[in-house]
């Protein structure tokens, strides 16, 4: 075998070994996840656990239905407020910033996002909740204010992913929109946007991805109470947060109810990833 071929029969099965790593790594987790949630969730009634209101886990009450509709208006909330910001912040540093604009605002966008994310729960504490406090109803802790920083955690996300997308679009679809007439504008949101889609979308997945999973950020500002909320000034509790305040003193039903809930989560996530990828599919084939 020459020298060449043998790197490259290295370096395919490197790659081969990696691969199976990371797929082992996720069936290990979901092994995990369905192993120790499903006899819980069995045990406690699959319709007492996904739409019982009550979580009282001292009075053996284990209704997950507050906590995952606040996982779904948490990050509802994110969607409006970072997907269109991040989008357009894209478009922007893609095909109209000038290089001084440039070089401010990529490192800025670097900056978002290696920021812990207690420290993103620190500015929503002392910034975000006491102005809703201020100027809002209700006592700052709230759907409203872990919306709006969420929104704000998952912009460096959504722009990396899409201004790539956006830059990966090959020149000549822009160079004919032009010579056909069309204006710089035109030819940027009719053919380089539509081109750029399924990168885009992917974008949106992944902060969609973050949002729904974030948990420290949204412990500090959401107010943690385990009720639906009637307004975007309640408190609210989401799955993540729900986790990650109990698990540290539950034991027996009640950690598998904990396990139990990080399995919804789970499946939350990949329904999400599956809707976004059958949008995807919809856009690219028209």
């Amino acid at each position: 075998m020459s020298k060449s071929k043998f790197k490259e029969t290295a370096a395919r099965v490197l790659f081969a070994i990696a691969a199976a790593i990371s797929i082992l790594a996720v069936a290990l987790i979901c092994l995990f996840l369905f192993v120790n949630g499903l006899p819980a969730m069995d045990e406690i009634g699959l319709t007492a656990f996904l739409f019982g209101t009550t979580w009282k886990p001292v009075s053996g009450m284990y209704g997950i239905f507050p906590m995952i509709m606040g996982s779904i208006y948490v990050t509802a909330g994110a969607i409006i407020v970072g997907v269109p910001a991040g989008i357009l912040t894209a478009i922007f540093l893609s095909r109209f910033a000038g290089k001084k604009a440039a070089s401010v605002l990529r490192p800025g966008v670097e900056l978002l996002a290696g920021i812990p994310s207690v420290v993103y729960g620190f500015f929503g504490l002392m910034v975000i909740v006491p102005f809703i406090r201020t100027t809002m109803p209700g006592r700052g802790f709230s759907l409203l204010a872990a919306a709006v920083l969420l929104g704000i955690m998952i912009l460096p996300t959504v722009i990396t992913v899409a201004k790539n997308a956006l830059d990966a679009v090959p020149k000549s679809y822009y160079e004919g929109a032009v010579a056909l007439g069309a204006t710089h504008e035109r030819a940027v949101f009719n053919v380089l946007v539509p081109a750029a889609f399924s990168g885009i979308m992917a974008g949106v997945v992944l902060g969609v991805g973050r949002a729904i999973g974030e948990t420290m950020a949204v412990v500090m500002v959401a107010g943690n109470q385990p009720v639906i909320p009637n307004s975007i000034f309640d408190g609210v509790r989401t799955m993540t947060a729900n986790i990650v305040l109990e698990m540290g003193y539950a034991a027996d039903l009640h950690r598998g109810a904990l396990i139990a809930t990080g399995v919804v989560l789970f499946v939350f996530v990949m329904l999400i990833s599956l809707l976004f990828g059958a949008i995807k599919k919809r856009g690219e084939a028209q």
